[in-house]
């Protein structure tokens, strides 16, 4: 049995900031979704806190391995779509977990 996990996600949390909602659901799907995509990332879900003391999202990505990973962390696109995210969110984080196909936070 080989020690190679299956896969990993990245986990992102953050809190949409109310007054631009708008032009943060048009640039999640026109613009970071699909440069994920292009990184090697699939969108494995999205939630919405709508009660509580967590951040308002919390979005996953999974890939299938480190080096894509590794790949995504060292690439200017990364910084870039990071800080275009931040024009319409604030307390942005992010994790890397191994990748089990259920809900993780």
């Amino acid at each position: 049995m080989s020690n190679e996990i299956a896969g990993l996600k990245l986990l992102l949390s953050y809190e949409v900031n109310e007054d631009t909602i708008n032009e943060y659901r048009q640039f999640v799907m026109r613009d970071y979704v699909p440069s994920m995509h292009n990184l090697g990332f699939q969108m494995s879900e999205a939630w919405h806190t709508a009660y509580g003391d967590a951040p308002n999202r919390l979005i996953g990505f999974v890939c299938r391995d480190r080096n894509t990973l590794e790949n995504l962390l060292d690439s200017a696109e990364w910084i870039n779509m990071n800080d275009q995210l931040r024009r319409y969110v604030t307390d942005f984080s992010y994790k890397v977990v191994p990748y089990r196909g259920i809900f993780q936070f």
